[in-house]
Formats: C-alpha cells, structure tokens, sequence
C-alpha cells in the first residue's frame, strides 16, 4: 500500500479514528487525575542469638544469616506463602526485597536484611501491611526454629533497622499522555485500515 492510499484508507473510516481518539481522552483523564498511591518501605535484618564472644548482634552478620531470610522470602512468595499472607489480611501491591551486596551479574545475600514495601491509596493503611507482612516473616523464621528445635536462647531475632514510611507516588503526566498517544495511534491506524478492507471485500461481494 502506498502512502497516498494509506492516507485516502483512512480518510475513509475516519469515524475509527476518532473512537480511537476518545478513548485515549477517556485514558487520559486517568492519567491527569490518578488516583492517590503511597508507598510504604521498611527494612528489618535477622540477626544471630547473642553470644559470650560478640554480645552486639549486629556486629556478627553472616552471610548464612541472609540465606536463610531469603529462603523465607522465597516461600513466602510461593502460592502457599501468598495464602498465608492474604490470611492475615495483606492484600493488593506488595514486595519483600532481600538487600542485595552483589551485583546483576553474581548476586550474593551477604547482608541479612530485607526491604518490604507495600501500595495502598492511603499512607495509614500502607504502612499497616507493612507491619502485617513484618509479623508474618518473623512468624514464619520463628515456626522455623521451632520445628528445628532450636531453644530460645539460640535462635536468629529479627529487628526493625527502618519503621514503615509512606511516601505519596507521583508519575510523571506527560510520558503517560505521549504513552496513550502513541497506544491510540497504534491501535487506531490498523483498526481503520482492517476495517476499510472489511468493507471494501463486502462491498465487492455485493456487487457481484
């Protein structure tokens, strides 16, 4: 198809386009008026009982500490950890990041602590499924210890090195609107040409 009949194509079945249009300005009232999101982060750190030889728990980090935090991480994202969280009510946008001292390439847990952050459409109730999904991990690294039958004395804590926080999200306006620019452009310009073609074989099979 040449440019010139590109162009007539879609002068023909303007009307598709402009469906196209409306739906984009529908779209981007959305995009004007988002709808209110906060984001709220914690950071706990599992740490070793206290010992004789280092009684400062935080000194005594090691990286098997972290793999075992990261091996609750990954069930709790399992299907099974999902329903035990959703059980004690935590619902919607959440993530359980485990800090990361590698890097891309070879990514190593030396430092046992993790970031869990959570999105809710207001702060107060962010910040309380953060602390809801910081009662379930150490649940879940206390049962842990409990079935290893780990006396009290020696078994791993977990502390809150960062209180939950919520700060309010704010996208950037005009890379959504070129976005819905460029969807509606995309989506429109074969939706006409698709629909000048369905007309025009019907018209030819009618006139035959």
């Amino acid at each position: 198809m040449s440019p010139g009949e590109l162009v007539r194509a879609l002068l023909r079945r303007w009307y598709v386009l402009v469906v196209a249009m409306a739906l984009a300005a529908a779209g981007a009232l959305q995009v004007l008026r988002p709808s209110p999101t906060y984001l709220s982060s914690a950071i706990v750190v599992l740490k070793p009982p206290v010992t004789g030889t280092q009684p400062n728990q935080l000194a005594n980090l090691q990286p098997p500490l972290a793999a075992v935090s990261y091996a609750a991480v990954r069930q709790l994202e399992s299907s099974a950890g999902t329903d035990e969280l959703r059980a004690a009510g935590v619902e919607g946008t959440y993530r359980l990041i485990p800090r990361n001292s590698g890097t891309s390439v070879t990514p190593r847990y030396l430092i046992p602590s993790l970031q869990i952050q959570a999105e809710k459409p207001a702060p107060a109730t962010a910040d309380a499924t953060v602390r809801k999904i910081i009662e379930v991990y150490s649940k879940h690294l206390t049962d842990l210890q409990v079935q290893q039958g780990i006396p009290d004395a020696a078994r791993m804590s977990i502390t809150l090195l960062v209180p939950p926080n919520s700060v309010a999200q704010s996208g950037t306006k005009s890379r959504g609107l070129a976005g819905l620019a460029l969807l509606a452009l995309a989506a429109g310009v074969p939706a006409a040409l698709w629909t000048d073609q369905l007309l025009a074989r019907r018209s030819r099979r009618a006139s035959s």
